[in-house]
């Protein structure tokens, strides 16, 4: 039986330590909620202060069974909880603990954090399949 798994592992910068710490908090209390929530709503991923307490970083990365969507969600709110504004986004990996067909790619994401929306994303799979279909991405 194969294990398969969604790895993602980067910053978001929030500003200033106040909103570092606001944000950990709000993590925090989803988190708790999600408790008891049949459809938890920051399950998948972790939130920690990448840089001591004076720093404004946060580092998101999954739990071995990462959920990209439930990133995209809290970073969003977290956009508009915290009033962030320009691109970030991230990249994300699929992989899996047997040689399958189809069990490997990744993809990545762009959001406007001032827009409060995802800009943007490709995955490698579809991207593959375009590609190996004629489609030429240079025109």
């Amino acid at each position: 039986m194969a294990d398969y798994f969604t790895h993602f592992s980067c910053l978001i910068d929030v500003g200033s330590p106040e909103k570092a710490a606001r944000a950990l908090a709000l993590f925090q209390g989803l988190r708790a909620a999600d408790q008891d929530a049949d459809d938890p709503e920051v399950a998948g991923f972790d939130l920690v202060r990448q840089d001591a307490p004076e720093g404004s970083s946060l580092w998101i990365h999954d739990d071995e069974h990462g959920d990209v969507e439930a990133v995209i969600r809290f970073v969003l709110r977290l956009a508009a909880e915290l009033d962030l504004t320009g691109l970030w986004g991230f990249q994300y990996a699929l992989t899996c603990s047997r040689p399958r067909l189809d069990a490997f790619g990744g993809g990545a994401h762009i959001i406007d954090l001032g827009a409060r929306k995802s800009i943007g994303w490709t995955s490698t799979q579809e991207w593959l399949a375009a590609a190996l279909n004629g489609v030429d991405f240079n025109a």
